[in-house]
């Protein structure tokens, strides 16, 4: 285990504006069509403008440096995670794993409430952000699950509980799977269910729950198709131009968040910044994106957990979970609520209602 301290170079920031300052721009926005045809001019040219020139990097890299960082080598690859312990000596430890386009950044909202009552090690995937590409193929959810229980096996945890959204939920569910002894309990804010063959007996609400996932199939998911086939053409572009990982990023925070037509009416923009700024000078757009290549082969294919699994459902995400068929595929739900506003960023829009609402599961254990 190594300490680390986030100190991008001036030469890295001024390249970031330059590019920015630089930047060819496509034709006007269509009249009328918003954001049905992707993220539009008239916001991300703004949103840019503001990244160049009002975002204070610096003061977001302090933030991230206010909190104990380390970084360490598993099976090979680099492995980056902040370490925050609890003031009470036998708090539970707590695995608090990020997805895509999210990093670490994504809980620094709840790191000061959650480390109160646990310690925390929030990890960054393989291939994302400050871990850095991956440096052979294979890390899947799988691989990814025994790396980040090898981590909490270094840091000298035995018994510990796991959270996640988006692939933290699916990460943090396989590792309940793999190391039941280990895992207390399983507590995810992001749980998909399908709608099954020859069943005709669900309530008005819960076909309207499934509904949200059609939308999402069928409107919203192309960026997933792109990422689980051809992710390395994609990066040439994202890791070229600044605006291009803006819009692959911020698009998302639009889509998938509970907003007034903004995304930083749900997420305050200087965290979307960070956030995206994360992914800009760590070149990780492809090897983050190849999770979803490396993935694919085993796609729905994991088994259930065998730990106590906590459900938070928030409303505005990617699709809403229908409980009864949830219970079906996760036989050991003992713990579910659903909120009645916030969206797939659930720690950062939300960042009381989640924190409350892992208190209370791991609570109940």
């Amino acid at each position: 285990m190594t300490p680390f301290r986030l100190e991008i170079g001036q030469a890295e920031v001024d390249d970031l504006r330059s590019r920015l300052a630089g930047a060819r721009w496509p034709e006007d926005d269509l009249p009328g069509v918003g954001w049905s045809y992707g993220i539009p001019l008239s916001y991300l040219r703004p949103l840019a403008e503001y990244w160049a020139d009002g975002f204070d990097w610096r003061a977001q890299e302090a933030r991230i440096n206010a909190h104990p960082q380390f970084t360490t080598e598993i099976s090979g690859q680099r492995i980056h995670f902040l370490h925050v312990r609890s003031p009470k000596p036998d708090a539970l430890p707590l695995l608090l794993i990020h997805g895509w386009p999210g990093s670490f950044v994504e809980f620094l909202d709840v790191v000061e409430p959650l480390s109160q009552d646990f310690h925390l090690v929030i990890p960054s995937i393989p291939g994302f952000g400050l871990s850095g590409p991956v440096k052979k193929p294979g890390w899947n959810v799988l691989r990814i699950s025994w790396a980040f229980a090898k981590l909490m096996e270094g840091l000298g945890y035995d018994r510990y509980g796991t959270q996640g959204g988006d692939w933290g939920s699916g990460i943090a569910q396989e590792i309940g799977r793999v190391f039941p002894e280990q895992v207390v309990g399983v507590h995810v804010n992001m749980l998909q269910t399908f709608r099954p063959q020859g069943v005709n007996d669900l309530t008005q609400e819960e076909l309207q729950a499934l509904e949200s996932l059609d939308h999402y199939q069928k409107e919203l998911s192309g960026y997933m198709h792109q990422q689980r086939t051809r992710p390395r053409t994609l990066a040439y572009g994202l890791t070229d131009s600044p605006v291009g990982q803006l819009a692959w990023i911020a698009e998302k925070f639009h889509d998938w968040t509970d907003n007034d037509g903004t995304p930083e009416s749900a997420v305050p923009r200087d965290q979307i910044l960070t956030n995206v700024s994360i992914y800009w000078f760590t070149r990780t757009a492809g090897s983050s994106a190849a999770l979803y290549k490396e993935q694919a082969a085993s796609w729905g294919q994991r088994q259930p957990t065998t730990v106590p699994t906590g459900v938070a459902v928030f409303p505005h995400d990617i699709s809403r979970p229908v409980r009864s068929l949830a219970e079906k595929m996760i036989p050991t739900i003992v713990h579910w609520t659903e909120f009645d506003r916030g969206g797939h960023f659930a720690a950062m829009e939300e960042p009381d209602l989640l924190v409350q609402d892992i208190r209370k599961f791991f609570g109940s254990l």
